[in-house]
């Protein structure tokens, strides 16, 4: 299966309850109007598009209507699809520009992050490149033990110690073996526990600093993972981690469990944080780099266009 389709299968629950309503609210009308514009704000905003997100929209549909001479309803669709795709677009790359370069996971337990982490070192593997991942989320015992079966999996190597070291520690030794194996990328799995939030922020900050001391001008990227499934919970937790640790890109999983993938639009353009990763299933290669003008064709890819394909 390519890269388009999966990515096309993956959003099916998003596409059938989203864009579906849209269509058919659409040929419903006979005119652009005020009111079509209402109903489609109100179809966005129960798509978890969020309501300022769903507002932009309609607003850029409003003046590419009237500055296109637009008339009929139905070319609305394509005029989202091109709106949709630039308000995605700009920061989706990862910088792995150093060797080696690091990456923080953080994310609450549950959202797959361990998982996202295996996924993307398997990735990076392929690539060619030596990955070390580090067992920073030290709180559980079944975070070091699902990490090191990943690590075994994509064929890489784990730094770890045991539960309850301290995390930052663990990082410091990744980064030393990472320098003296020449790795190209190390990963650092966190903890995930927002209800002792303060405790958590800290020990982010602790690794923060490590971090910045032993490898001051390596590339470096912080990325949030999130639950697709969760909707606008999800952009609520991308805004506290934001405030709280700063975030360089988000990573969606779940998203071909869901019908929430309007989530997207409200993470990117809401909070003006780059969405880097989609998750579209299960298998290990379900893990896709985002790429906007794909999400968007296949989040408006119709039953009519789907068979011209």
């Amino acid at each position: 299966m390519g890269l388009f389709s999966k990515i096309k299968d993956g959003l099916k629950k998003t596409r059938d309850a989203v864009v579906g309503q849209i269509d058919s609210m659409l040929k419903s009308f006979t005119k652009i109007d005020e009111e079509l514009f209402e109903e489609l704000e109100e179809l966005l905003v129960m798509g978890d598009v969020g309501v300022p997100t769903a507002e932009r929209i309609c607003d850029e549909l409003r003046k590419r209507v009237k500055e296109e001479g637009i008339t009929d309803p139905e070319k609305i669709h394509t005029l989202l699809e091109e709106i949709v795709t630039d308000m995605l677009k700009g920061g989706e790359e990862l910088d792995l520009s150093t060797q080696p370069s690091i990456i923080l996971v953080i994310g609450v337990n549950g959202v797959g992050k361990t998982t996202t982490i295996g996924k993307l070192a398997n990735s990076f593997i392929k690539q060619g490149k030596r990955v070390i991942l580090a067992a920073a989320d030290t709180f559980r015992a079944a975070a070091i033990e699902q990490l090191d079966i990943w690590a075994q999996r994509s064929n890489c190597e784990i730094i770890k110690q045991s539960e309850g070291s301290d995390p930052a520690a663990v990082v410091f030794d990744a980064i030393s073996a990472a320098k003296a194996r020449k790795a190209d990328v190390i990963i650092c799995d966190t903890a995930g526990r927002l209800h002792n939030k303060k405790h958590l922020m800290d020990e982010l900050a602790k690794i923060n600093r490590i971090i910045d001391r032993e490898l001051p001008d390596a590339a470096k990227e912080k990325l949030l993972v999130l639950d697709a499934t969760t909707g606008q919970n999800a952009v609520n937790q991308a805004q506290q981690f934001r405030e709280a640790t700063g975030i360089t890109g988000i990573v969606l999983t779940k998203l071909d469990g869901t019908a929430k993938g309007g989530v997207v639009l409200a993470i990117k353009e809401g909070l003006g944080i780059p969405v880097k990763y989609i998750g579209v299933g299960e298998q290990i290669d379900d893990l896709q780099p985002f790429d906007a003008e794909s999400f968007a064709k296949a989040l408006f890819t119709t039953a009519e266009n789907d068979k011209e394909e």
